[in-house]
């Protein structure tokens, strides 16, 4: 595979953060409060993109050890705090509540790091990361603005967790953690897409999940919200699901084919919530969605490959059907 050097990897994050900071101008914010969650958010979005980066988690892995992890988590919860301080929304329940989603998965991980890759402490770790994701008071925890930026900051924050959980500290082997293109990818990815494309929108249709509904007004958006579901809805979801949960269910079962499986019903099933509980038909299009993920990341050694193709589903899904 032919991974993005450091300064690829610079490029794409001046490139997101020129943008959104340029868009949210345009949208009229400004000030400190507005220069302080900008700066957060560039910070927590360099570090995402940064371990994708070809050499850098290696590197910092190997040059300092268990320690990086804990001094990565120390920047999230600084980086945190600056934000709170800066949009003058600081509490000392908001910073406690986040000092406890970064420092109790790192002290799991480093409980576990004579153990083998799919220890209790792994999937627990997991669990509280996708928890905290799903359910945490995430407008509460980022106020400024108008809790516009929630669901992102989360996100953002958790990955940054888990990177220095399981690629510092427990140092996993096989995630894909990269930003790159290999050989047959465009197979892959464009295979996976057409074949779920194929049999998941029949499937939906006659389940009534979704109906044909072109957004044809919203074409001009097109590129920017396609970029944001791939870094913040299909790249995370494809790290902690095909990256960590697949793999470490590979592990432990000594099975690929039931890690894969495995992770796909689980993945379906973290759906259940959406648009109403319990949705079953969302649980059944989101695990075979999953067994396609799966499949290409696998095939590809790399979550850049399937979250390609989520993004593509979610982008599709997005522009053409109404739920």
């Amino acid at each position: 595979m032919k991974q993005l050097n450091v300064w690829g990897i610079l490029g794409i994050w001046a490139f997101i953060c020129l943008g959104g900071g340029i868009y949210a101008s345009w949208q009229g914010y400004g000030g400190h409060a507005f220069a302080a969650t900008l700066t957060a958010f560039s910070l927590l979005l360099l570090v995402m993109l940064l371990f994708a980066a070809q050499g850098v988690a290696d590197n910092l892995a190997r040059s300092t050890g268990p320690t990086a992890g804990f001094l990565l988590g120390a920047c999230l919860f600084l980086t945190y705090i600056a934000y709170l301080l800066g949009t003058g929304t600081f509490a000392v329940a908001r910073a406690a509540v986040v000092a406890a989603l970064v420092f109790v998965p790192l002290g799991l991980a480093s409980s576990a790091t004579k153990s083998a890759a799919g220890a209790w402490q792994d999937f627990l770790i997991l669990a509280g990361i996708w928890v905290f994701v799903k359910f945490s008071p995430s407008h509460w925890l980022w106020p400024y603005p108008g809790g516009h930026l929630a669901y992102v900051f989360t996100v953002l924050m958790a990955v940054g967790v888990a990177l220095a959980a399981f690629v510092l500290i427990r140092r996993v082997n096989g995630i894909g953690y990269s930003i790159g293109w290999g050989r047959n990818w465009a197979f892959y990815v464009l295979a996976s897409f057409l074949v779920f494309a194929c049999i998941a929108i029949p499937l939906a249709l006659r389940i009534h999940f979704i109906v044909f509904a072109p957004q044809w007004a919203r074409w001009p958006s097109f590129l920017g919200l396609s970029l944001g579901i791939l870094f913040f809805t299909a790249w995370p979801e494809e790290f902690l699901f095909r990256g960590l949960l697949q793999n470490f269910l590979s592990k432990a079962s000594k099975s690929d084919l039931a890690g894969w499986w495995t992770a796909s019903v689980l993945f379906g099933f973290s759906h259940i919530t959406n648009l109403g509980f319990p949705n079953w038909r969302y649980v059944i299009l989101a695990s075979l969605a999953g067994l396609f993920y799966g499949w290409t990341w696998r095939k590809s050694d790399s979550i850049f490959a399937s979250a390609l193709v989520h993004a593509a589903v979610d982008a599709t899904w997005h522009f053409l059907f109404h739920t």
